[in-house]
């Protein structure tokens, strides 16, 4: 009896992911051949990326699962196996960052110390601004993942390690990501366009303060700052927010894990007990995760990934990114198969370093350390492997993990809706307070 209610656990869980692979796979490939659509709106325009269908096509099929009947549907105990998935697969991308990062060093170095320094702008100010505003809206534990930065990718993988992506933190930081990849760009634009117009910083500034670790808003800030100047001043501009953004989007996620979310998590236990409301958003913590099971109630169906799940998980990932490569850039399987073995063997070492010292410090740490010194002027293959990951585009890594992240977003569905317009006011003033922040302090050092 005990083993026949053993191989039925076992055969659901199989059946579970198989079908999650399953409706992954096709997800991808509808929204490659979809590609990007760019649209202009006011200054400003907006690019939605093929990472973008595939995270809302994901969540859409988990919404329209509600009213199926059928074992095909994307139940919620699908949808937790797609979140524990997601963990693993954001230390791929985690990666392949810091396989950029590593060849890209020299730069760093010769950028200069305003744009070393204002990194620590882009991510206080988030806080400074975001985060007081979070508690008077009545926003709880949401408001660390949504406010300890501008909730770009590197900041879903810190989240998903530390809390998991079905936490409070990590409904948090995926509404601020969601919020600023759909209207990130178009208020950046304006919000920078109207700052400049005051004549208060110098345009240089606001270019740094550009670089908030988002291409596209990187773009739509700096065109709108740039707009305002003299041709020779606005190509300065553009390439002070390109050097900026490349720090941000790098070196930035040890300022967002050792520096800015510890200050999240101690300015939401001084400040939640002084100014923190009750209002509707209050309950969408307790609410969702009262009504939903959580991982440790499935276990049986969706267990926590054990290391040979975590192999499996990458593995997948990487085979999807290779996808990617081919549909959109021609790199066929076989060329970009070098590149993603050296990503997925820079994942395993930076996650068996993590284990071996108990995980004092995060995986997300020591992967981007392996994968930075595999690229970086120290080792010794680094053209070689610099070579050979180019081959591997960074989009193409993160449509994969941004498809696990929609098919298990529908479980939160009920929280997003509760936090409502609050979420996206409370983005919309982390990105202010971001670019005002690095714009400060670059305004500092450069004058």
């Amino acid at each position: 009896m005990e083993h026949a209610l053993t191989t039925g656990q076992s055969d659901s869980m199989g059946f579970r992911g198989a079908k999650l692979l399953f409706y992954a796979a096709v997800i991808l490939v509808i929204a490659e051949f979809i590609g990007s659509f760019t649209f202009k709106v006011g200054p400003g325009k907006v690019v939605l990326l093929p990472m973008i269908w595939a995270l809302l096509m994901g969540a859409a099929l988990g919404l329209a699962s509600d009213r199926w009947r059928s074992p095909a549907r994307l139940d919620v105990k699908t949808q937790f196996l797609a979140a524990a998935i997601l963990q693993p697969a954001l230390l791929l991308f985690v990666a392949k960052l810091g396989l950029m990062v590593g060849s890209a060093l020299p730069k760093l170095v010769a950028a200069g110390w305003a744009l070393a320094f204002q990194e620590l702008g882009h991510f206080v100010g988030t806080i400074l601004l975001g985060l007081p505003l979070a508690l008077l809206l009545g926003i709880k534990r949401e408001a660390i993942g949504a406010t300890f930065s501008v909730g770009r990718e590197p900041s879903l993988a810190i989240i998903g390690e530390k809390y998991g992506m079905d936490s409070a933190e990590g409904r948090g930081v995926l509404a601020e990501y969601l919020t600023g990849t759909v209207f990130g760009a178009v208020f950046i634009a304006i919000f920078a366009g109207f700052v400049a117009s005051l004549g208060i910083f110098h345009p240089l500034a606001l270019a740094m303060g550009s670089g908030v670790g988002s291409g596209s808003m990187m773009a739509a800030a700096s065109g709108a700052i740039a707009a305002q100047q003299t041709p020779e001043m606005a190509k300065t501009v553009l390439t002070f927010a390109a050097a900026s953004n490349l720090i941000t989007t790098t070196v930035g996620t040890y300022f967002t894990l050792f520096i800015s979310l510890p200050l999240a998590i101690w300015g939401y236990r001084v400040l939640e007990p002084l100014i923190g409301r009750t209002t509707k958003a209050s309950s969408a913590s307790e609410s969702i995760e009262n009504s939903a099971p959580k991982l440790g109630e499935v276990k049986t169906e969706a267990p926590e990934l054990g290391y040979a799940g975590k192999l499996l998980a990458w593995g997948v990932t990487a085979v999807l990114a290779l996808v990617c490569d081919w549909i959109i850039h021609g790199t066929t399987p076989v060329q970009g198969l070098p590149g993603m073995a050296i990503m997925v063997l820079a994942t395993v070492v930076g996650d068996g370093i993590a284990s071996l010292t108990g995980r004092k410090i995060p995986a997300v740490c020591w992967v981007s350390l392996v994968a930075m010194f595999l690229t970086s002027p120290i080792c010794p293959w680094a053209t070689q492997i610099a070579a050979f990951s180019a081959q591997n585009d960074f989009l193409g890594v993160t449509t994969p993990m941004l498809t696990f992240a929609g098919l298990s977003i529908a479980k939160d569905i009920p929280a997003f809706r509760r936090l409502g317009w609050r979420i996206v006011l409370v983005s919309f003033v982390a990105n202010a307070g971001t670019f005002l922040g690095a714009s400060f302090v670059a305004q500092i050092f450069h004058v």
